[in-house]
């Protein structure tokens, strides 16, 4: 696997559309934080660590307003092959604002109004609405 956050979002897209629950996913640091964010946001119900040793997963429990998923869409921008870095200016919305992007900056993850509220360009890893 070459990018494995590529895979995270693949892997919610596809439990979204046969409505699954939970979702499992190979656990990292940037994947858990990526998790925090949509949790914060309201995408994601929550999510959990679990497994031992080499094991480890993340359970991802997503969230639905009856049999609509709440994240309609997601896109990676910066890929392994093509990194996309912004300054804080060039920091734009989603969808009108209706949805949000996740930055890699200097202070961790973040989302775009976060970053343009703290001046702080990075990494834009991955748009969700």
């Amino acid at each position: 696997m070459t990018d494995p956050i590529t895979d995270m979002l693949n892997r919610i897209r596809n439990a979204q559309a046969v409505l699954k629950l939970t979702v499992d996913v190979p656990i990292s640091k940037i994947k858990l934080e990526i998790c925090q964010i949509l949790a914060r946001e309201g995408l994601i119900k929550g999510f959990e660590k679990k497994g031992r040793k080499n094991k480890k997963i993340i359970q991802i429990a997503l969230q639905y307003d009856g049999k609509i998923p709440a994240i309609s869409g997601m896109k990676r921008i910066s890929k392994p092959g093509q990194k996309i870095y912004l300054p804080y200016k060039k920091i734009r919305k989603v969808k009108g604002g209706y949805g949000l992007s996740i930055i890699s900056t200097s202070k961790g993850l973040m989302t775009n109004k976060e970053a343009r509220k703290k001046r702080l360009g990075g990494e834009v890893i991955c748009e969700v609405w």
